[in-house]
């Protein structure tokens, strides 16, 4: 019984589009493509979405305390999402520059809100794109009408002519009231996603940072050329097995990288061995 009365509604379907003509299939067409653009960007927004932002703070400041931001990077890299690579070249600073990271930041969001807003503009073109089309059928169906009115009236063909008018009608709005519930679900999907970066963005405005660094030649002009630098706040010799100088300093001053600056003036390299930042 259950069978039988699927199979009815499935011939009624069929008979519907029959009847509709051509512009019905390509209204069906036009719904099922933004149903299947619609779906996958929910899925990808939902899954971009399961890790929580603060999750993500808690797991590094743990790797941060434990071994520093090189640490933390190595435990970020598992989460594969828009925050995490955001968070990742933020931990980059004193290895980069502030303007560098600043750039490469800018990069990832731009490339991130791509992702996340690809097909969107698809699905609303869709949605303005199938009332038109049922309107053309429309148009089509009365001038079919009225093409029957003629010195013999033919009832069938007039029938037939409402039909395609009304049927094209219902399918265009049918498809645009199925599409603007899902468009605007996956809007409010990415406004909190880009909320979150935001979040992420201004959580990672470090205020502070120490790096361990070794230089293994010509230490005394590292240190004093570290000394004068902007927005090194303090430098001292160290005795540590992997590092011989330990720097604090503030990376929104940061205008060059720790290395370049010892680089630049002393014409030696220096390798960060340790790095930590805190808000």
């Amino acid at each position: 019984m259950i069978i039988e009365s699927i199979m009815l509604i499935i011939d009624g379907i069929m008979d519907i589009f029959a009847q509709g003509g051509v512009i019905t299939y390509v209204i069906l067409f036009i719904g099922i493509y933004g149903l299947i653009i619609a779906i996958r960007k929910i899925a990808y927004l939902k899954k971009i979405s399961k890790v929580d932002t603060t999750e993500i703070f808690g797991v590094v400041t743990t790797a941060m305390e434990r071994g520093g931001a090189v640490e933390a990077l190595k435990q970020i890299n598992g989460f594969k999402n828009p925050i995490s690579r955001i968070i990742s070249e933020t931990l980059k600073i004193g290895y980069k520059n502030k303007t560098e990271v600043e750039e490469s930041m800018e990069q990832i969001f731009i490339v991130e809100v791509g992702k996340m807003t690809k097909g969107v503009g698809t699905i609303k073109t869709l949605i303005e794109l199938a009332p038109f089309l049922g309107l053309i059928g429309t148009v089509i169906g009365i001038w079919m009408t009225f093409k029957s009115l003629g010195v013999n009236p033919d009832p069938t063909a007039m029938a037939e002519g409402i039909y395609v008018a009304l049927t094209t009608t219902i399918v265009g709005l049918a498809v645009t009231i199925i599409l603007i519930p899902l468009h605007t679900y996956i809007q409010g999907l990415i406004e909190v996603e880009m909320d979150k970066i935001e979040l992420a963005t201004k959580m990672t405005n470090w205020g502070y940072a120490v790096v361990k660094i070794r230089v293994d030649s010509n230490v005394e002009c590292a240190l004093e050329a570290l000394q004068e630098a902007e927005g090194v706040v303090n430098t001292r010799l160290i005795s540590d097995p992997y590092a011989n100088i330990k720097v604090s300093f503030k990376p929104s001053m940061l205008d060059k990288s720790i290395s370049n600056i010892i680089l630049e003036k002393c014409n030696v390299n220096a390798e960060i061995t340790e790095s930590k930042l805190r808000q």
